[in-house]
């Protein structure tokens, strides 16, 4: 190794390809996770097991990187906080919609954040979003749709998986303005600590319950390394590359692999519906890497 700036090793991290790539592989561990968080949570209470998901995970990044505690900047850990409220409080109105909406209903309105994203960014940040992208959101709610809608009433189940989808979308946009300007892994651990203190407040009126046997410890351990520390730490450096609007058309991936999953492992039946969304959502994946835009605009331009 050297330390010339041109080699490999040091650009590696800037790669936007190899940083889009680790984004997929992302959306697959969280699709693969619904089959795995759905079974522990029959036997534990939900908001408990994302107390004790979100703790393990900040405490192994910490065990992991002790260090990542030097140099701390005031400015990186109150966005780190925002950030992780914001994330913490998606998570805790999309667990509560659960209860008065269905499954697959929440997953179509919380996908929907592929929507909101490109409307935050413009309202929070101003940024003007090109023709191509507001498409390929377009198609990628059209994929939604497919893979999960199968009738739906509005009620308070959906109200709060809205605001769920509303709290994600600020999420990407925030990330993706702040996650340039501090360090990607202490920028993971001030987020995810965030969520962990948010999940334990939530669930602390009835007691923190631990998980009651190995196989919610399985899912527990599953999730908070590669659904949670893994992937946070991934979508963070992702998102310091890549536009918001960019990265939450990528993330749609994730109820495709829920669908792969679901009829794989889980003995759902493989239908035109669930080949058709899949379809529409790998087109919009497609149709957002275009860049039509001239280059002066480039910078002004979310695309």
């Amino acid at each position: 190794m050297t330390g010339n700036n041109n080699t490999p090793i040091a650009n590696w991290q800037k790669s936007v390809p190899l940083a889009l790539t680790a984004l997929v592989a992302v959306t697959a561990v969280w699709g693969s996770t619904f089959i795995v968080v759905q079974n522990a949570i029959s036997r534990m209470p939900v908001m408990d097991f994302l107390a004790v998901r979100f703790s393990v995970a900040t405490l192994l990044m910490i065990i992991l990187r002790p260090s990542c505690w030097r140099g701390i900047q005031i400015q990186e850990l109150w966005h780190g906080v925002v950030l992780g409220l914001v994330l913490g409080s998606g998570y805790i109105t999309q667990t509560y919609g659960l209860l008065w909406a269905s499954a697959a209903v929440s997953g179509f309105i919380t996908g929907m954040f592929v929507v909101l994203t490109p409307v935050m960014a413009w309202l929070i940040l101003r940024q003007r979003i090109h023709w191509n992208a507001w498409f390929a959101v377009g198609l990628a709610a059209v994929g939604l749709a497919l893979l999960g809608l199968h009738g739906w009433s509005v009620g308070l189940g959906e109200l709060l998986t809205f605001g769920c989808a509303v709290f994600f979308a600020v999420h990407i946009v925030g990330l993706g303005y702040w996650s340039p300007r501090h360090d990607t892994y202490r920028l993971t651990v001030f987020q995810i600590g965030t969520v962990a203190v948010v999940s334990l407040i939530a669930a602390a009126p009835g007691g923190v319950a631990l998980p009651p046997d190995a196989g919610v410890w399985g899912a527990v351990g599953l999730t908070a390394v590669l659904a949670t520390a893994i992937a946070f730490l991934v979508q963070t450096w992702t998102q310091a590359l890549v536009p918001p609007t960019r990265a939450a058309v990528v993330m749609t991936m994730e109820p495709v692999f829920a669908g792969i999953f679901a009829v794989v492992f889980g003995g759902n039946q493989l239908t035109l519906r669930i080949i058709g969304g899949a379809a529409c959502v790998l087109a919009a994946m497609l149709i957002v890497q275009i860049r039509s835009v001239p280059a002066s605009q480039k910078q002004h331009d979310v695309t």
